[in-house]
C-alpha cells in the first residue's frame, strides 16, 4: 500500500511538472539564479559561465560573484549588484555594494550599452546625461549643509568632495581644488545617498510576452524581432502547478505525520513496557546494596554529563564525582534500547558480586526513561588500549604485568563461576571490558549479557548466541560442541590470553606472513615443534612466562567444553611453573585428525544470533 501510494506521488509530481522536457535549446537557456533569493536571469539576460551565448542578446551578459551575488557589468568596468529584474516592464534594479557609485563614474560609458538610466522618481532631470566636474573642498568654505557634497569620495580628514555641472561655474569654489572631470553620466547616479539604480531596455521587446507568462527568445525569421512562445514544464499554468504541488505535498507531510505517530506510540508502549519490567525488578530488589539515583542526581553528578570518558552501542560513558569526593564512571544506556534486559541483567548480576577483580556496581538510575550506571572509576581505562595499542603510543606493559594481570582476571572469573550464591556466566569475555585501576590491577566489567544459573546446573538454555565474535564458544554457536555452560568463559578467556601474548588480535590480515595471521594455530605450531615463540623477548624469566600463558590460553580454547580446564585449574596452572605444564591437544586439527569425545553430526545446525 505504501508503495503505490509513493507511486502515486509521483505521477503527481511529474503531473506538476508538466508535459514531457523541454527541448534541448530551451534547456540549455532555462532560467537559473546565482543563488537562492536572487534574481531569475534568463533571456534576453544570460548568465556568463552558466549559459550559452546564444541564450542572450549582446550587452545583457551578467555574471556571478565570488559571493554568488548577480553583477551587471557596464562598459568599460563598471560592475553593480543586480537587487530585481522586471521583465514585463523591461527595468533592472540595481545598486554598488559599497554605496559609493560616484567612485567607478569615471568609467561609464552608457551610451555603448543597451540600457537608458531611468530615476524611477518625480524628478525629470535626473535621467539626463551630463558633464561634472569634482572638486576637493576644505571646510572652511562648508556654510550648512551643502547638496552637492559626496560623503564616500570624502575621506582626507578637514576636506570633503562636492560635484557642480562642468556647463557653469560654481560661484562658492574659492577653497576647492579640481580632482577629475566625469562625461556623459546621468545626473541621478552623481546625486549621493541613492541606494538604488534604475535602467530601462528597450530592445529586444519581450515585455509583452512575459505580461502573458509567455517566453520570449529570438526570431529566426527577423534578426532584430523576437517572437513569444508557450513556456513547457515548470512555467506552465502557476495556479494548477501550485495546486497539485499543494495536494502532493500536504499528502506527503499526512502520510509523514501518521507514521511518525504510529512510531511514537510503538516505543512509547515499548518504554512503557520495559518500565514496567524494571519497577518490578527493582521492588523486588529493595535488599540490594547499590544505591538509587535520580536523574537529576546524574546530572549533578556527572556536571551536567561536562566529560564524556567513551562511547559505545550499549550508551554513553561519562565522567562524575560523588559528594564525598569519590570519582565514579556513569555509564548512561541508550533510551529503547531493549526492554530492560539489560539493565536488569546488569544490576542484577553486579548487585551480589564483591570482589577486588570485578568493577564495583556504586549505584544506578531508574527514573522514568532514563537509565544509568554508576560504577567505580577507574583511570587506567581497558586493556584493549595496552595490548593493541597503536604504533607510537607509549601504552606497554611488562610481561610481569601481563602475568598478574591474567591471574588477577582468572580469579575474578572464577569467583563468578563459585564465588557466588548463584553462578554469574558472564559471556563477553574480552579486553574491551577489562578495565584497569591505577595500579593496573584487572577488574571485569560490563555484565549486560550475564545469565544467573545454580551451581549445580550443567548446563543453560540459551534460544540465541550472545557475546563478540573471536571471543564466543563453539558451543554457543552450535549445540554439536556440547552444551553452553561455565566453559563458554574459559574459552572466551583463553582467546583473551593468547591476544595479551601475541599484543595483537588473534586474527590479523596485515601480518606480512601468511601463516601468522590467525595466531592461536600459528603459536599452537611452534610450541609443539619446540620453536621458540618468535616475539622479541630478550629475558629468560620473560620467556618462560610468555610460554606459560600461552600453554594455558590453548588449554582453554579447546574445542569442545569438557576438554577445557575449570577457571579453578586455570588459576592454579597460572601460579604455578611452566615446566610443570603439559602441551594440550591440538584444537586446530583437521576434521579427519579430530577425536571428539562423542559421536557429533557433521551438518552442524547453527543458532542465529
Amino acid at each position: 500500500m505504501v508503495i503505490v501510494f509513493f507511486h502515486f506521488l509521483l505521477v503527481l509530481s511529474a503531473a506538476a511538472v508538466g508535459h514531457g522536457p523541454a527541448p534541448p535549446d530551451q534547456d540549455d537557456c532555462r532560467a537559473i539564479r546565482c543563488k537562492r533569493g536572487g534574481p531569475l536571469v534568463h533571456y534576453p539576460f544570460r548568465l556568463k559561465g552558466r549559459h550559452p551565448d546564444h541564450c542572450g542578446s549582446p550587452g545583457f551578459h551578467l555574471s556571478c560573484n565570488n559571493k554568488e551575488q548577480t553583477v551587471l557589468e557596464l562598459p568599460v568596468s563598471v560592475k553593480l549588484l543586480v537587487k530585481r529584474i522586471d521583465y514585463v516592464n523591461q527595468r533592472i534594479q540595481v545598486y554598488d555594494e559599497d554605496r559609493c557609485v560616484q567612485r567607478q563614474l569615471p568609467n561609464l560609458t552608457l551610451s555603448d550599452s543597451p540600457y537608458m538610466f531611468s530615476s524611477y522618481q518625480n524628478y525629470y532631470y535626473h535621467d539626463e546625461l551630463g558633464n561634472f566636474t569634482l572638486f576637493e573642498c576644505s571646510d572652511k568654505n562648508q556654510s550648512g549643509h551643502d547638496n552637492h557634497m559626496i560623503p564616500c569620495l570624502s575621506k582626507r580628514l578637514g576636506f570633503y568632495i562636492k560635484y557642480t555641472d562642468s556647463d557653469y561655474a560654481d560661484s562658492d569654489l574659492l577653497y576647492c581644488g579640481k580632482t577629475i572631470d566625469i562625461f556623459e553620466v546621468p545626473r541621478g547616479m552623481v546625486i549621493p545617498n541613492q541606494k538604488y539604480f534604475y535602467f530601462n531596455w528597450s530592445k529586444p521587446e519581450c515585455g509583452s510576452c512575459e505580461a502573458k507568462g509567455q517566453g520570449c527568445r529570438p526570431n529566426n525569421t527577423n534578426a532584430s524581432g523576437t517572437e513569444c512562445y508557450d513556456i513547457p514544464g515548470e512555467h506552465k499554468g502557476p495556479r494548477t502547478r501550485l495546486m497539485i504541488s499543494g495536494l502532493v505535498i500536504g499528502a506527503f507531510l499526512l502520510v509523514t505525520s501518521l507514521i511518525g505517530l504510529f512510531w511514537l506510540h510503538h516505543l512509547h508502549e515499548k518504554e512503557k513496557e520495559g518500565q514496567r519490567k524494571i519497577e518490578q525488578f527493582l521492588e523486588d530488589y529493595k535488599a540490594l546494596k547499590p544505591s538509587r539515583y535520580s536523574y537529576a542526581d546524574i546530572k549533578r553528578i556527572t556536571y551536567q554529563f561536562k566529560e564524556k570518558l567513551g562511547q559505545g552501542g550499549y550508551g554513553t560513558v561519562y565522567k562524575g564525582t560523588l559528594s564525598n569526593d569519590v570519582s565514579v564512571a556513569v555509564k548512561v544506556l541508550n533510551n529503547f534500547k531493549g526492554n530492560g534486559e539489560e539493565f536488569i541483567n546488569e544490576v542484577g548480576s553486579m548487585g551480589r558480586i564483591h570482589h577486588v577483580n570485578v568493577t564495583r556496581l556504586v549505584g544506578f538510575c531508574a527514573d522514568g526513561c532514563n537509565r544509568a550506571l554508576v560504577y567505580e572509576y577507574l583511570p587506567n581505562e581497558s586493556l584493549e588500549k595496552f595490548i593493541f595499542a597503536a604504533k607510537g603510543e607509549n601504552r606497554f606493559l611488562s610481561l610481569d604485568k601481563l602475568q598478574d594481570i591474567a591471574l588477577g582476571i582468572a580469579k575474578g572469573i572464577e569467583y563468578l563461576h563459585q564465588g557466588c550464591e548463584q553462578r554469574i556466566l558472564h559471556f563477553d569475555i574480552k579486553p574491551h571490558n577489562i578495565l584497569l585501576d591505577q595500579n593496573f590491577n584487572p577488574k571485569i566489567s560490563d555484565f549486560g549479557l550475564a545469565k544467573l544459573c545454580s551451581k549445580e546446573q550443567s548446563a543453560v538454555s540459551m534460544t540465541a548466541a550472545r557475546g563478540t565474535m573471536g571471543y564466543i564458544a563453539p558451543e554457543v554457536l552450535s549445540r554439536n560442541f556440547g552444551n553452553v555452560s561455565y566453559k563458554s568463559d574459559v574459552y572466551s578467556f583463553g582467546m583473551l590470553l593468547l591476544e595479551m601474548v601475541g599484543g595483537r588480535k588473534n586474527i590479523d590480515v596485515t601480518v606480512p606472513n601468511m601463516s601468522q595471521v590467525y595466531f592461536p594455530e600459528w603459536v599452537y605450531n611452534r610450541l609443539d615443534k619446540g620453536e621458540e615463540l618468535g616475539m622479541s623477548i630478550e629475558d629468560e624469566e620473560h620467556d618462560k612466562i610468555a610460554k606459560k600463558l600461552t600453554i594455558v590460553g590453548l588449554w582453554c580454547i579447546q574445542w569442545y567444553p569438557v576438554d577445557r580446564p575449570s577457571m579453578k585449574d586455570v588459576v592454579q596452572m597460572l601460579e604455578g611453573e611452566a615446566e610443570n605444564l603439559t602441551m594440550p591437544p591440538n584444537p586446530f586439527a583437521s576434521k579427519d585428525e579430530m577425536k571428539p569425545r562423542k559421536p557429533i553430526n557433521r551438518e552442524l545446525a547453527t543458532i542465529s544470533e
